[in-house]
Order: C-alpha cells, then structure tokens, then sequence
C-alpha cells in the first residue's frame, strides 16, 4: 500500500541524496558497469555499500533537523538496462522491491533525528539520460514502465520519481503508468548548458505540454549545474509553481563533456549550495533540494543550511 504523502513547503527543506552512482564509482571505488547501481542490491557485500552511502545522508538530516527524501537506486533498474546487465523481468522486479526494502529499514533502523522521510522509487529514461534521437510515445512509454512502477508500489514506495528525462513523450507515458497503478508521480527534466531540454524545447513549454496530458504530481529538474537552470527560470508563468525539486551537478560541464570525461569534477561544495540557493529565491514551490553527477555529502551538507526567503 503505498502513502499519499508528497514533499510540500510544510519543512524548510527535504533533502535527498547525492550522485549514488558518481560517489559509489569515484569515491566508494565500487565498479557500477552501466553505470547501474540497482545490482549492488543482488548482493550482501553490495546491500553493505549501499547502506553505507544512504547512511551519510541520514546523519546529516538528523544532525540539521532536517526532514528527508530516501530514493531507491533502481534508475537503471528497468528492461533494456536490465537485459544487458543480465537481469531479466522477474530479476528486476525483484530488486526494485529490494530497492524500497532497503529504503523501510534504513527507515527504521536510521532515521531518528528526521524531520521526515518520504521513500521514492527512482525511475530512468529507457535510453542514455542525454538522448536526443530516440523518442517514445506516450503509449510506448507507459507499457515498457509500468512493471518496474507495479513493484516499487507493491513493495510500498510513497511515490515514485522519474529522474533525466529528455522528452515529454516518455513522460506522459510516465505518469500514465503511475496513475493507472496508482502511485503518486513526480518528472524529472534534465537541461542543457543553455536552459533547454537536449529536445531543445524549452522547459516552460515541456511542463506545460506534459501538464495538458497527464499532470504528474510535481516535477524536478536534475542532472544539470544550478547556473544552467538558472536561464530556465528566465520568463517564470503558471508552470514555475509545478517545480517542486532540484537536484543539480557539481559541475558545470555539459552532458557532451560529461560522456567524454575520465576523471570526477565535483566543483566545490559551498558554492554549489550559493549556486542552488539563488534558484531556490526563483522557484516559489521548491521543496526538495539534493545532488545529482558529481555530488556527495559534502554538498548535501552544505544545503542543508539553505533557507526560503521570507515570504
């Protein structure tokens, strides 16, 4: 059975992690081959890490007061990924539930200190989270998501959260998946350099095309440094209360970069928090700030002291 419960404005601030799969390969030292992190939960050495990683945002949260958002690390965890890791339908599904399982214990066992937790099932794009020429329609979209959406809600996610989405096409699907479950949903746009969607349409005209055709429950951005979102949020209207999350890089590289880079660039800490600050005076429904590439709890830390505007 899954909650109703959703991150509003009634905390400061939910937090959530940072970039699981850049600090579990470059800081952990772990091997994530497709840059999957889901398999780590196949194993107990694996389940060790994971719990490790979560436990670094938890403390923090505790030690702000701060209230938290645990998300699965099931991004990768759908068919294609899935079929060249080696995990077929029933595999998958099986690990995502471990996914939230993991999340309930850490729930548990961890979290005494929070404000509050809320636990998101993590979703991904079918194709790399910078594609550009491969593009699903919304009917598509929703019949290749719908199995790994059925198990976070069975496995009893309050939510779920599609992160890195390149196209409104995939995310109708999306939310039409979700809400023919019914788990609540919220969509996660990743920007370019300048703003735009690597589509290249805007960010105003993706929510507002997505909200005509299945309104999820919020949307994020992530996967893009807070001074590229920033040109997003040039020409607020109605749409700029939908974004209720963000989850920035360290770096401010572009995703073109990003695949040619050998080595981790995860900026500096403090001004990443300045720089996710000033979005935060932009965004009027903002609720849930965390990392994404690059990101660890050095950078989860320092949001923590992030604070609203007064109204």
């Amino acid at each position: 059975m899954t909650s109703t419960r959703l991150p509003d404005q009634r905390h400061e601030l939910f937090l959530t992690d940072g970039g699981i799969e850049t600090d579990l390969i470059y800081r952990r030292h772990l091997d994530l081959p497709h840059f999957a992190a889901f398999p780590l939960l196949d194993t107990s050495t694996g389940r060790a890490a994971l719990r490790n990683y979560y436990t670094d945002y938890i403390d923090i949260a505790a030690a702000n007061g701060s209230a938290l958002m645990l998300e699965s690390p099931t991004w990768r965890a759908n068919p294609d990924w899935g079929t060249l890791l080696g995990y077929p339908a029933l595999e998958l599904n099986r690990l995502n539930k471990a996914g939230i399982t993991l999340m309930r214990d850490l729930q548990t066992q961890r979290t005494s200190g929070v404000a509050e937790v809320i636990i998101s099932g993590s979703v991904g794009p079918r194709y790399d989270g910078y594609a550009t020429d491969a593009c699903l329609q919304p009917e598509e979209a929703a019949n290749y998501h719908r199995p790994q959406l059925q198990a976070l809600a069975k496995a009893g996610a309050d939510m779920a959260s599609a992160y890195t989405i390149t196209h409104t096409g995939e995310a109708i699907g999306i939310v039409r998946a979700a809400r023919d479950i019914g788990l609540p949903i919220a969509v996660s746009f990743t920007v370019e350099t300048d703003g735009r969607l690597p589509s290249g349409i805007t960010l105003a005209a993706a929510i507002t095309e997505v909200d005509a055709a299945a309104p999820p429950d919020y949307f994020l951005v992530n996967c893009a440094h807070p001074t590229h979102i920033q040109p997003a949020l040039a020409n607020p209207g109605p749409w700029i209360k939908r974004i209720v999350g963000v989850r920035a890089n360290a770096s401010r590289r572009s995703h073109a970069e990003f695949d040619q880079a050998t080595a981790l660039d995860d900026g500096d800490p403090a001004e990443f928090a300045n720089d996710v600050g000033n979005l935060v005076e932009l965004l009027p429904a903002l609720a849930v700030v965390g990392g994404c590439c690059g990101t660890d709890s050095r950078h989860i830390g320092a949001l923590a002291a992030i604070r609203r505007p007064p109204a």
